[in-house]
């Protein structure tokens, strides 16, 4: 029995020696793949690193779409020689010390795992001094480890570099978006760091050129320089002041609402975040203002007591969890509604307004009012003619019952007909039921316009409805996608060629397109900073927008398509402008028209369904139209 026991024993204790730690090295590369998941994630926490150290100049430098090089240069209050060698430790941090401090946490980093996870994928290069230190410090850090430590001269502040992000991890840099994909988030976390400071200076060099220079400033003038000087007259000024929490920021007029939510941000305590609840509060604000498939635009900043909000929820910092929602939610809604209502944006109710009702009544002695009379013609008859009205007077009720029954026989009469012809075309003989059975072609037949919005035109079988938006979207998709295959779009010149600024992420994707909208028959062409040029627009489009109206709306589809759908480029570029430029529901079109629309329709490679995946065309045969009638 003991022999047995030691048995056991001794294989429980096989079992726990599988069970060790995981070297450091190993450890900080997963925690890296939480913490770093792309280069934009490096850039957000280095740039909070720099704003935590009270720096008043931040600059960014990337190369390579930051896969080469991510260097972010300030001139905050530095690091001492052993801090500069402690910072790239786990859980190394200079923000918190006990657990009282996670709930009054005002700086952007408090976990201390943003330089370790960043030495784990990539090779580090620090440089940093103190004011009151004579000579800075330089580390060197690779894979985890401090390879080397150096007294320097260098300025005030810190100077971080990090090159060749994921070499030790070839998968992690395989599964990395193109450098147009990466930049575009780059630029996008730049600029909510940037938003939420507006007090300090900032710039950003891609591959030695100047991308943005923006002078510290007022929130309205950061504001503007994110989203163009064209927002300078469609934002809105939101304050509310209360004892939970005050709101400060603006939103866009409604003019301003997009397909796409590029333009929003929320920030609390300085920290942006993301958050459907919220949004939805706004969303609300705006409703009756904007279409419901658009999205308004907003910049929003929530101070709050940090002990009511809990930031530690996720990695990335994003999302976080608030004490009371609710009052919040309301709160917000309520802000964004009055300012909405007090720059006259929203109708509002004045009882302070002078009526004017007084001087429509005219005051009389009640003597002098008289009541009013009432005067009726028994024998009237809506249904009768003029010369029948003429001699109505001469007519007893037996006449007018007589022609009431003559009236009702006629239409009994007259549905006979009906009926005796829908019998005919009845046993009429078939030769297909279905559209391409046909042995003549549809276009020939008489086509009818439903509604403005559907085509009615009968077939051997029955008749087929066909939705004229769809099928217009279905002709103009297979003709850009092939114009963007063979380059073969045609252009057309403007006669007053147009500018259009845009925002920075938009033009350095109008930049990465540039090729495929060409080849769809844009003349465009870069004229300043985030600034284009539209000389052509395609020739083969008719619709009443304006080149800039054509372009913007192209760039808010595209971003829109890919978000919600993982599509080709070109693919989603053919899709957008066909979207953008068919006709629309509500549009009367001629006999000419129709036929060519429909004919156009049936050359297409798929007629029957709609870019969303919906039938253009319904078929109704007689039998399913004669059963209605015979219920």
């Amino acid at each position: 029995m003991a022999n047995l026991l030691l048995l056991h024993t001794s294989k429980r204790l096989k079992v726990a020696e599988t069970i060790h730690l995981l070297p450091d090295h190993i450890a900080n590369q997963i925690a890296a793949g939480e913490v770093i998941q792309r280069p934009a994630s490096a850039v957000k926490e280095l740039l909070e690193n720099a704003v935590d150290a009270g720096a008043t100049k931040i600059q960014l430098i990337i190369n390579d779409a930051g896969k080469a090089l991510i260097q972010v240069i300030d001139n905050g209050k530095g690091m001492s020689p052993i801090d500069a060698q402690n910072a790239f430790g786990r859980h190394a941090t200079s923000k918190i010390s006990t657990i009282e401090d996670l709930f009054q946490i005002r700086t952007m980093g408090f976990r201390g795992e943003a330089l370790a996870s960043i030495a784990a994928v990539a090779q580090v290069h620090l440089k940093t001094r103190r004011e009151e230190d004579e000579t800075g410090t330089e580390v060197f850090v690779e894979n985890s480890k401090i390879v080397e430590t150096t007294a320097t001269a260098c300025p005030v502040g810190t100077s971080i570099s990090m090159k060749n992000l994921f070499f030790n991890v070839p998968a992690r840099r395989n599964f990395l978006k193109s450098n147009a994909a990466e930049l575009k988030h780059i630029i996008d976390e730049f600029t909510r760091v940037a938003l939420a400071f507006p007090e300090i200076f900032f710039s950003l060099n891609n591959n030695g050129q100047e991308v943005f220079h923006w002078e510290g400033g007022s929130f309205k003038q950061r504001a503007i320089q994110v989203l163009g000087n064209s927002y300078n007259a469609k934002l809105v000024a939101v304050g509310e002041h209360t004892d939970y929490l005050n709101i400060a920021g603006f939103v866009g007029k409604p003019e301003t609402a997009k397909k796409t939510r590029s333009d929003q941000y929320f920030f609390v305590n300085r920290r942006f975040i993301k958050s459907a609840y919220l949004h939805h509060a706004v969303a609300n604000a705006f409703e009756g203002l904007i279409a419901k498939e658009n999205f308004p635009s907003y910049i929003l900043y929530i101070d709050v007591d940090p002990a009511q909000v809990d930031i530690n929820v996720h990695p990335t910092k994003t999302e976080i969890k608030f004490q009371d929602e609710k009052a919040l939610y309301a709160i917000i809604r309520s802000a964004v509604k009055r300012s909405l209502g007090r720059y006259n944006i929203a109708p509002t109710l004045d009882f302070n307004q002078e009526t004017g009702f007084s001087r429509m009544i005219t005051p009389q002695a009640p003597e002098d009012i008289v009541a009013p009379s009432i005067s009726f013609n028994p024998d009237y008859n809506p249904f009768q003619t003029e010369s029948q009205a003429n001699n109505s007077g001469s007519r007893n009720l037996g006449q007018t019952k007589e022609k009431v029954d003559r009236e009702w026989a006629s239409v009994y009469e007259i549905g006979q007909a009906v009926r005796a012809q829908t019998q005919e075309l009845a046993f009429e003989p078939e030769q297909g039921n279905s559209i391409s059975g046909t042995s003549e072609k549809i276009s020939d037949k008489q086509l009818v316009q439903l509604h403005q919005r559907f085509i009615l035109s009968t077939i051997k079988s029955g008749f087929m409805l066909i939705d004229q938006q769809a099928a217009h979207e279905r002709i103009l998709y297979e003709r850009f996608l092939s114009q963007l295959e063979n380059h073969q779009g045609v252009c057309q010149q403007s006669l007053f060629p147009q500018t259009v600024s845009l925002n920075a992420a938009d033009f350095e994707l109008v930049k990465d397109l540039m090729p495929d909208i060409q080849a769809l028959g844009f003349q465009i062409r870069e004229f300043g900073k985030h600034t284009f040029v539209v000389e052509g627009v395609p020739a083969d489009i008719s619709t009443n927008a304006s080149e800039v109206e054509l372009l913007e709306h192209l760039i808010e589809g595209f971003k829109n398509n890919q978000s919600g759908l993982k599509l080709d480029k070109r693919d989603n570029l053919a899709r957008t402008l066909a979207r953008n430029t068919a006709i629309k529901v509500g549009v009367n079109l001629s006999a000419e028209e129709m036929n060519a629309l429909i004919d156009e329709l049936f050359a297409c490679q798929m007629p029957q369904v709609s870019l969303s995946g919906k039938p253009i065309i319904i078929t109704f045969s007689l039998e399913e139209l004669l059963q209605k009638f015979e219920k």
